[in-house]
């Protein structure tokens, strides 16, 4: 028994209700078990008791051995002046409080015990695999659009951060979120700092010319040092070099990595690619905002690097023609961490409930993402569709499953209880 497991049962009253008695014998009725507090005090708050005649209105505290009351301090606690009942697992003292005490050892029954001391100690990709398949469908559909609720709240807290950093500008923050994403997970920190680098106003001034874009960005990044031999590296040397003096731009200690890397994904032509996108649009997160057709800003993102990229993965160093083309499955991973992330959060702070639901929808009409994760759950028979199911059971897995949370997850609970 663990003190999670008793709040769980007493929460819910998984147990035997009928004839109770405290462990001084007299007769009591759980009119209501009260709050569960997650705050300093007793774990339960506002409950209300019958023993014998008397209704008791109050605080509940849970311990697994009575004794607890003593070693945790209650006594001259002030937090625990207006309990009205000591609920334990186990009444192993002869513990003389003001108030009465259950004992529930004997009332729990032994296969909800059984269950969830499988879920706990059973080494398994999720604690419930065993029979997640009985769970209604309808308890699915809630609980999933709970987790991807809470994975976007989650990913708000970076933009929240931006915001504050940049004086509440949402078009800064989306471009610093943008080249976070283009960075892929190895190069993010540093396409970030990049960003961070340029100001949103510099990058708006000189975005009509795509070689000064990628001067900004490709100078900043400590790629444009030393002697070229090409004469478009050359030409995107001189323009960096004049445009650096001119904005009195500070290069960021921003390492670049290659290595164990597909060559599409290497930052120099993510960079160029990203330098398209911003040639090719103007005020990004205010289209997206006002747009209601995912399609629309998917094809936005889609964006082809320069012509000189097609022949070059490396500065100065030509390859094999392969038009670098950002794809659709990157553009769905910027949909997906970027772009409906920063929607919901503008949705959330403003209130806009409809901003907040297109968020939702928009992760219904985006691919399913594949990876560990979900051919794991693929795997134990759980239907990956969209999107929507990934980032959700990403979620549920990584902060839910990975933690054994099963007493707050609503599969865990419905499992635990049965029918």
């Amino acid at each position: 028994m663990t003190e999670k497991l008793l709040q769980y049962i007493w929460q819910f009253q998984y147990f035997n209700t009928a004839n109770l008695e405290t462990s001084d014998g007299e007769p009591i009725v759980i009119l209501h078990p009260g709050n569960l507090n997650t705050n300093q005090g007793p774990d339960f708050i506002n409950a209300k008791i019958k023993v014998g005649d008397a209704i008791w209105a109050g605080h509940v505290e849970l311990h697994i051995q009575a004794y607890d009351w003593v070693l945790h301090k209650h006594g001259i606690d002030k937090h625990y002046n207006n309990v009205v009942l000591h609920v334990v697992w186990k009444n192993d003292t002869s513990l003389i409080l003001p108030f009465p005490s259950l004992e529930l050892f004997d009332k729990v029954p032994k296969l909800l015990l059984k269950k969830y001391e499988d879920m706990m100690t059973i080494a398994k990709f999720i604690p419930c695999e065993k029979n997640i398949q009985l769970a209604p469908s309808l308890i699915w559909e809630i609980w999933k659009e709970r987790m991807l609720v809470e994975r976007l709240q989650q990913k708000s807290a970076l933009i929240k951060a931006y915001l504050q950093k940049n004086n509440n500008h949402w078009e800064e923050t989306f471009w610093w979120l943008l080249a976070k994403n283009f960075g892929v997970k190895i190069n993010s920190d540093s396409f970030e700092k990049i960003a961070m680098s340029i100001p949103l106003t510099v990058m708006a001034k000189h975005k009509t010319q795509i070689q000064q874009a990628e001067a900004l960005l490709f100078g900043q990044a400590s790629m444009l040092t030393g002697d070229f031999k090409d004469s478009y590296m050359v030409m995107l040397q001189k323009e960096y070099n004049f445009l650096q003096k001119k904005y009195q731009l500070c290069v960021p200690d921003a390492p670049m990595y290659f290595l164990r890397m597909r060559p599409s994904n290497f930052p120099t032509v993510r960079l160029a690619q990203l330098a398209m996108l911003v040639h090719n649009s103007v005020h990004l997160f205010s289209i997206i905002k006002d747009t209601t057709d995912v399609q629309v800003v998917k094809k936005m993102m889609d964006v082809t690097a320069n012509d000189y990229w097609h022949y070059h993965y490396m500065p100065d160093e030509a390859s094999a023609y392969k038009e670098k083309r950002l794809g659709l499955q990157m553009a769905d991973n910027i949909l997906i961490n970027t772009v409906i992330p920063i929607l919901f959060t503008y949705g959330n702070i403003h209130g806009d409930t409809i901003l907040k639901d297109r968020a939702l929808q928009w992760m219904e009409q985006i691919a399913a993402e594949k990876n560990n994760i979900t051919r794991g759950f693929e795997a134990i028979g759980i239907k990956v569709k969209t999107a929507f199911d990934t980032q959700a059971l990403i979620y549920l897995k990584n902060e839910y499953c990975n933690n054994k949370r099963c007493l707050e997850c609503a599969i865990g609970n419905k499992l635990l209880r049965g029918n």
